[in-house]
């Protein structure tokens, strides 16, 4: 199985407002790198964090062991810590009763979490680590609707990621890159 280190963040003007989502994957023990951006018009941060990881582990075509950082507490600790199973047994209803909010994106995580093993690592806003995703659209960044494409950093790449064609999102974004050796 391969193995896989996954970096998410998700960012939002306003809660809700207009947001948007980014991830880098990068394959273990090659140069084989993958960014991805995407967003939408009125959301809320907790769904683009959501949107990030999702979109991460849709981008793998096969089973990979992965190891995923996130700044996101709620999406941490609703896999790590079994809030989603029990949310999923209560029929999407949390121990305080009311109901389980983005359950349409909870759902689409769950079967990528039985296809890949994910490992979760919560982060205070990526410090400290070699890669950060920052989603900057408090700083000087204009909002609107944007064009983004993929950018596979190797060819290697396309053995785990496959080709992705441009995508629109709802925001701009700025992926900072920092390679330590």
């Amino acid at each position: 199985m391969k193995k896989v280190i996954i970096y998410t963040d998700g960012s939002c003007l306003g809660n809700p407002g207009r947001g948007g989502w980014a991830a880098i994957l990068c394959l273990v023990g090659s140069t084989a790198r993958r960014e991805l951006v995407g967003g939408a018009r009125l959301t809320t941060n907790n769904r683009m964090e959501l949107g990030g990881v999702i979109a991460a582990l849709s981008a793998l075509r096969e089973a990979c062991e992965v190891d995923l950082y996130t700044d996101s507490k709620y999406v941490c600790d609703a896999v790590e810590k079994g809030w989603l199973a029990g949310w999923q047994k209560r029929n999407w209803i949390k121990s305080d009763k009311k109901p389980v909010l983005n359950v349409d994106l909870w759902k689409q995580l769950l079967p990528l979490l039985r296809t890949h093993k994910v490992t979760f690592h919560w982060l205070r806003g990526h410090a400290g680590h070699r890669e950060r995703v920052l989603l900057v659209p408090k700083d000087g960044l204009r909002i609107k609707d944007q064009k983004f494409s993929c950018s596979v950093f190797a060819q290697s790449a396309d053995v785990v990621f496959p080709a992705v064609a441009p995508r629109r999102a709802a925001a701009v974004f700025c992926v900072q890159r920092r390679v330590y050796r």
